[in-house]
């Protein structure tokens, strides 16, 4: 069967549950990074009454054994709320909560990078760092088939399908349709979607956020668009080159800025940070996927609009570099980079504190070279 049992479960009779009334109290369902850095977990618990920030809700726990996160011998582990968004599976007044994990002394547990890139975030604030990312991803039936392929063969080469329309060249529309509409109502700073060339990859967008604001965004995204598959029966894999041969792999493009990159001449300011990252390609590289480049291995060809594994690059509108600059922004002198390295199951805190530490946690002489420079 190419879609879950719990998706034929009637819908109609679970909407008669689900607007009961509840009174004044609420559903906070807690949402965290599993041991395996890409896997999401929740449960749910009653709150008596609607929070009205993330600082009113308290702390629990959850068995780290399960997760593989723990030893059984010592198992429990610490959610610790850190950002708050609505719910639109359960809908007002209820909440989202997503959490950062801690072990049993307190300290972050090993998937937890969030500990370590608000702490980057906070040292370079003054900067006002902004980041988009582009979340590719590609639907899969339950037997693990792209979703909307014959059974026994492939479809047609790419081509029409990258912001195609048609039942030819749009798979699972519906899916993306939903998702982009419960990310609005959740709260998410999601800012587009579309048809990726790969037919049933698709992406969105998340941003511009502000510090560590983007991996929180990004992290709930995902969230809901794997409970929004739930409902439809199928799978969204964040895998980065899902499908063997001439077919294009996902990605999660990072765009950057800062308040100097936006500014006039800003210019002079990406061109430092694009010198800084091509000194630190294979650091980033190690970060950018959660197996330390083995699954961007498999991606970065530099085949299928992506850039070589072993090599930095970069150009003004080249889809193929690891960096490209948008051609408005070499037009304008301002702007944003587009780094394209980081594959699509990356964990964003990883990758926007590294991207961060790079390029903003200058030396000052640095600074001052960089001044004269605009001078």
């Amino acid at each position: 069967m190419s879609v879950s049992e719990s998706s034929l479960l009637s819908k109609t009779l679970r909407r008669h549950y689900l607007c009961l009334p509840q009174g004044q109290k609420c559903q906070a369902t807690y949402v965290w990074i599993d041991g395996s850095g890409e896997a999401l977990r929740n449960k749910t618990r009653t709150l008596e009454e609607e929070p009205k920030s993330v600082t009113d809700i308290p702390e629990w726990n959850f068995d780290g054994s399960s997760t593989c996160q723990a030893e059984g011998s010592n198992s429990d582990m610490f959610l610790i709320p850190v950002h708050m968004f609505r719910d639109p599976f359960t809908l007002d007044p209820n909440k989202l909560v997503l959490c950062e994990v801690l072990k049993y002394n307190r300290k972050p547990a090993d998937t937890n990078h969030r500990h370590r890139c608000r702490q980057v975030m906070e040292e370079v604030e003054d900067q006002h760092p902004w980041f988009g990312m582009e979340q590719e991803y590609t639907l899969l039936g339950m037997d693990g088939h792209p979703y909307g392929w014959p059974k026994n063969g492939f479809p047609g080469p790419q081509g029409p399908y990258y912001c195609g329309v048609g039942a030819d060249c749009a798979y699972g529309r519906d899916i993306v349709e939903c998702h982009y509409k419960a990310c609005l109502y959740a709260g998410i700073k999601i800012c587009g979607t579309n048809a990726e060339v790969m037919p049933s990859q698709w992406e969105f967008q998340v941003g511009p956020c502000e510090g560590i604001e983007m991996g929180d965004h990004l992290w709930m995204a995902r969230f809901l668009l794997q409970r929004v598959c739930e409902d439809f029966g199928v799978v969204a894999s964040l895998d980065p080159k899902p499908m063997k041969g001439n077919w294009n792999g996902a990605g999660c493009h990072t765009n950057f800025s800062t308040q100097a990159t936006r500014a006039d001449g800003g210019i002079l300011h990406i061109e430092r940070a694009i010198d800084k990252l091509s000194t630190k390609h294979q650091e980033h590289i190690k970060v950018y996927d959660p197996r330390g480049g083995l699954d961007n291995k498999r991606r970065l060809t530099g085949q299928h609009e992506t850039s070589s594994l072993e090599k930095f690059s970069f150009g003004v509108a080249n889809r193929g570099a690891s960096i490209r600059i948008p051609r408005q922004v070499g037009q304008d002198k301002r702007g944003y980079l587009e780094d394209r390295r980081p594959s699509a199951n990356c964990d964003p805190y990883a990758v926007t504190g590294a991207i961060a530490r790079t390029c903003l946690l200058l030396a000052a002489e640095d600074e001052e070279e960089l001044e004269e420079g605009m001078n």
